[in-house]
């Protein structure tokens, strides 16, 4: 019984030194762990194990219980016999391991559940450090876009500029233009004036020299 105590003890001592430093052991005991206690039948075996363990340390005490109510009886001379301090130093072995080793099982859960709970810790850290990468990055993305939708309208607004400055230019152009019109229409109506002047002369001419002729016709 000692010695499967040991054994026992020193299996769980090494499961639990295992989970306390990070290494390949430790994925192996954790998964080790996980299947113990998601299985039914694991469960129910795990269980019916400590209930086994509990059931002997509360024998083991009972018997030290009576081995000491033994000595405390004056009928019995008031001591212990070789036989009892043995079986005592041994029951208190017993009860010692079998302690060490329900506390080791306690150990043991306490790590499973914590080391659990750092990877969903992580997994959870990790999940939100890669929302707010995302976020960032489309935080960026936006501000790019942004800075590329100004860059398009200042681009705009020079080239606006430009051509309202065309724009004036041409209208200056157009004015003057309709300034040359109105210019050479008013030249072109005074020779036009000048023209039907210079008719009227003509015909005026004509007549004259048409009655001259007439006359030197007559006095011939």
């Amino acid at each position: 019984m000692i010695q499967l105590l040991f054994v026992v003890l020193l299996a769980e001592a090494c499961v639990a030194v295992a989970l306390l430093f990070k290494t390949p052991l430790r994925k192996l005991a954790v998964l080790g762990i996980d299947r113990l206690k998601r299985g039914r039948r694991a469960s129910v075996a795990v269980k019916t194990v400590a209930g086994v363990v509990l059931a002997l340390l509360a024998s083991t005490l009972y018997s030290m219980a009576e081995i000491s109510g033994r000595a405390a009886d004056p009928d019995s001379g008031g001591g212990l016999t070789p036989t009892d301090q043995v079986l005592f130093s041994r029951h208190l072995l017993e009860a010692s391991l079998m302690g060490y080793s329900l506390f080791l099982v306690l150990v043991i859960d306490r790590l499973h559940q914590y080391i659990r709970d750092l990877r969903g810790f992580k997994k959870n850290l990790e999940a939100v450090s890669k929302h707010n990468k995302m976020l960032e990055e489309a935080k960026l993305g936006i501000s790019e876009e942004r800075k590329n939708y100004q860059e398009e309208i200042a681009t705009l607004n020079k080239e606006m500029k430009k051509l309202k400055l065309q724009v004036q230019e041409k209208t200056e152009e157009v004015h003057v233009a309709e300034d040359k019109a109105l210019a050479i229409q008013k030249q072109s109506e005074g020779l036009l004036i000048e023209y039907d002047r210079l008719l009227e002369d003509n015909q005026h001419l004509r007549i004259q020299l048409q009655s001259i002729d007439l006359r030197l016709s007559s006095s011939s």
